[in-house]
Parts: structure tokens; C-alpha cells; sequence
């Protein structure tokens, strides 16, 4: 059987890209970002129907791989192997496959022109790396679907769902207010998408109640961490 995979960017790529702001060139959440890149790997197999969620008692919700084959991409595939043996525990998870994933997601938005990347020297010695927004459209278009789900109410695609709940999660969806307003409407129903409530068929219920225990489990660390 041909292994799953990911049709175009990845939730992971497209979560950096909302948390890059262009005004200062900086991306949100530095300090937490392998939990939040971590978070959205889980939640995109989840909706591959190549992960799924149990509660462990003591042990919290563990995350174990589903599926007959391992994803083509090759950064999902290091968070499906690694739950492949046994499930293990969301934290340990992503202690485990999320720090090494800011260069490769950030490579790819610049190889797709999503984002541009500069470096100089500065005194002649040390390398400074600049980033701003390429003009793919790419960011704008996201932050649109996510605009007409939290503030005009449009019933979500799974894949907005999943982004919206992640931003909600982690705590950084306060720095898209000049471009998402930052309400009691708004987080009431970033809120309601964290639970899984994406009013969506039975079938597509069952994914998002499984993407819902990973955003909430996998993000509950992150948005009380000390930020950077």
C-alpha cells in the first residue's frame, strides 16, 4: 500500500507561517515553537488516520500509529516511527521528535517562497539572519480561513479547524490581533474548536475528537512555559 501523505505544505509549515509576524520579521512562541511544531506533526497524522489518542490512566493520553503503511513525508514520518513501537506519552513525544523540526519547516517555507531569508555580517564577525514575508500570498491566505472561522463563524475544512485550535492552544493566537481581533467572540470559539466542536459530519467528528486530545494534551505545557 502506498504510504499516506500530506497534501501540499504541512499544518507544521503552515503553523510557522501564522506565527510569523511581518512587521518585526520575528516568529512567535521562539521559546515553546518545538512543542507547537510537535503538537501540529500529531494532530496532521491524526487527520491522516495514521495516529490516534488513548487515555492511560496514570500515564495521561498516550499517542499510538495507525495505519498499514508510514507517511512519504519525511517529517511526519519521524513522529509516526517514533510511536510505532508503543505508545507513548504525548510530552514525551514531542520531547522527542519537536526540537529538531524549526530548521527543516523554516527551510521549506523559504524554498517555497513563502518566506525570504537574508543573512550579513555584523562588525565583520558574526552572521545575522533577517526574515520577511515572500509574496506567495501564502500567510494572508491562511490568516483569511482563519479570520472567517473565529470572527464571521464559517464552518471550518479540518485543516483550518486544526489550525485554529493549535494557535488557541498555545496561547499565541493574541498575536494575529491586528489581523484577527482578539474578543470574547473570538476565543470563545477558538475555544470551542480546542474541544473538537468543528460541526462537522459523524465521520470527521471522530478525527476531530482525536486531533482535540492531541491539541489539548501536547499544547497544555507549551502555553504555560515561560515564553521567548
Amino acid at each position: 500500500m502506498t504510504p499516506e501523505k500530506a497534501a501540499g505544505p504541512l499544518l507544521a509549515e503552515d503553523l510557522m507561517l501564522l506565527l510569523f509576524d511581518p512587521s518585526s520579521g520575528t516568529i512567535a512562541g521562539e521559546g515553546t515553537l518545538y512543542y507547537l511544531l510537535g503538537g501540529a506533526l500529531l494532530a496532521e497524522l491524526a487527520q491522516l488516520g495514521l495516529a490516534g489518542v488513548e487515555d492511560a490512566g496514570l500515564r495521561g493520553t498516550v499517542v499510538h500509529a495507525a495505519g498499514d503503511a508510514p507517511p512519504g513525508d519525511v517529517l511526519l514520518r519521524s513522529a509516526w516511527d517514533y510511536v510505532a513501537g508503543k505508545p507513548r506519552n504525548v510530552q514525551t513525544v514531542l520531547a522527542a521528535v519537536g526540537p529538531p523540526l524549526r530548521g527543516p519547516v523554516l527551510d521549506r517555507l523559504v524554498g517555497r517562497g513563502d518566506l525570504l531569508r537574508s543573512s550579513r555580517k555584523v562588525l565583520g564577525l558574526f552572521t545575522s539572519t533577517t526574515l520577511r514575508e515572500g509574496a506567495t500570498g501564502r500567510r494572508a491566505e491562511l490568516v483569511g480561513r482563519v479570520r472567517a472561522v473565529l470572527v464571521d463563524g464559517v464552518e471550518p475544512d479540518p485543516r483550518t479547524a486544526a489550525l485554529a485550535a493549535l494557535l488557541s492552544a498555545s496561547g499565541w493566537l493574541v498575536t494575529l490581533h491586528r489581523e484577527i481581533p482578539w474578543n470574547g467572540p473570538v476565543i470563545a470559539r477558538a475555544t470551542a474548536l480546542e474541544k473538537g466542536d468543528w460541526g462537522a459530519s459523524a465521520a470527521a467528528s471522530a478525527v476531530a475528537r482525536t486531533m482535540a486530545a492531541v491539541v489539548s494534551n501536547s499544547l497544555a505545557v507549551s502555553a504555560i512555559l515561560p515564553r521567548g
